[in-house]
């Protein structure tokens, strides 16, 4: 009995001894993760809710029409420039034939305006002229009443003494009276020219004002085929930036309206992260502070970037509702505040690989 219980003392320090080794290793590992995590806090802030984030152009038409042709395919690599959907112009191009023959009338009358003031300003010439002739031919008649009237004064007193015969001084006032009204003649006359003239002008400056509202409508008609010149290109619908294709749902003979938009394109030109921290931990963050980004697709590569900017409000002031915490019940939640993560090694090949709305994980270095 003695020798058994001896044994079974000896088993239960063994397990004793055992349980203690294991529990000093544990708390050992505990109190090194622990102090690791500790001081890995002190100089770094993490999170994974972030993404990848990218540039997104929607492909919106600009005119309404039926689609004659879809030129890409669901996730299609596409260049600037590059044809994306075609549009039936048949009906452009008849706005474009009305736009040109409205131009092609409005030069025409300003054609006409332009003959009929240059015809105007003639006349006018003319009738100046004329007007000057009548002054030459009045003053010519004035110094012939003046010739006859002084002429028939002599003969006046010439006849009281008889001098000269009733015949003669019947023959001067004959002539004076002849040049008197040869006068009253040519001063109608050039009360008619001059009459003559203020019309022609009226015409002229008729004609000039036709010129000017000619050449308004040309200009008018000119604008207006440029519209159509526009509206016809929009019907060819094409890519603003390289990038790839989202699902195209656009099939032909659709009829799509201007302004909505039917699929997007995924642009090239620059992808980055949008991590969004808790309000607590972005007291020591500062904008080019280096940055480690592990996306889910490729957890065993580590992405080099940097810390670009804050987002200058939290991302439940963005949202369609917003909390207003002045009504009814208020209860604290803690903000995150949108931050962005630019990579900052254009070698890293698998840069391209990265695709919007993958998951990330991302380790801000504080120091």
């Amino acid at each position: 009995m003695s020798t058994t219980g001896t044994e079974t003392n000896n088993g239960n320090k063994k397990r004793n001894k055992k349980f203690t080794i294991i529990l000093a290793i544990v708390v050992i590992l505990g109190g090194w993760f622990g102090i690791s995590k500790y001081l890995h806090a002190l100089h770094h802030e993490e999170t994974d809710d972030a993404q990848v984030e990218a540039n997104i152009s929607p492909v919106i038409p600009r005119v309404s029409g039926y689609v004659t042709a879809v030129r890409v395919k669901d996730h299609q690599r596409v260049k600037k420039g590059d044809t994306l959907i075609i549009l039936d112009d048949r009906e452009m191009k008849i706005r474009l034939e009305q736009a040109e023959a409205a131009l092609a009338t409005a030069e025409s009358n300003l054609a006409s305006a332009q003959s009929s003031a240059g015809a105007a300003h003639a006349n006018i010439a003319t009738s100046e002229a004329s007007v000057s002739t009548a002054d030459a031919q009045i003053e010519t008649a004035k110094i012939n009443v003046w010739r006859a009237t002084e002429d028939f004064k002599r003969y006046e007193n010439l006849i009281k003494d008889h001098s000269i015969t009733q015949q003669q001084y019947e023959q001067a006032l004959a002539a004076k009276q002849t040049a008197e009204k040869q006068l009253q003649v040519l001063q109608q006359q050039k009360a008619q020219a001059a009459k003559q003239v203020n019309a022609v002008s009226s015409q002229s400056n008729a004609a000039t004002s036709q010129i000017g509202i000619a050449a308004a409508s040309i200009k008018q008609r000119k604008v207006d085929v440029d519209d159509a010149k526009l509206n016809l290109s929009y019907t060819v619908i094409t890519a603003a930036e390289d990038g790839i294709v989202s699902k195209v749902t656009t099939q032909e003979g659709q009829f799509v309206q201007a302004g909505a938009a039917l699929f997007s394109i995924v642009l090239n030109n620059e992808l980055w992260i949008v991590a969004n921290f808790k309000e607590t931990q972005v007291e020591k963050v500062r904008e080019g502070q280096k940055v480690l980004v592990e996306i889910d697709a490729f957890p065993a590569h580590k992405f080099e970037a940097r810390v670009g900017s804050f987002s200058p409000a939290t991302g439940a002031r963005f949202a369609l509702l917003p909390p207003d915490n002045a009504s009814g019940n208020f209860v604290k939640v803690v903000q995150r505040l949108p931050i962005r993560i630019e990579f900052t090694n254009p070698q890293d090949s698998l840069i391209k690989n990265l695709r919007a709305g993958m998951n990330a994980d991302v380790d801000i270095h504080l120091d």
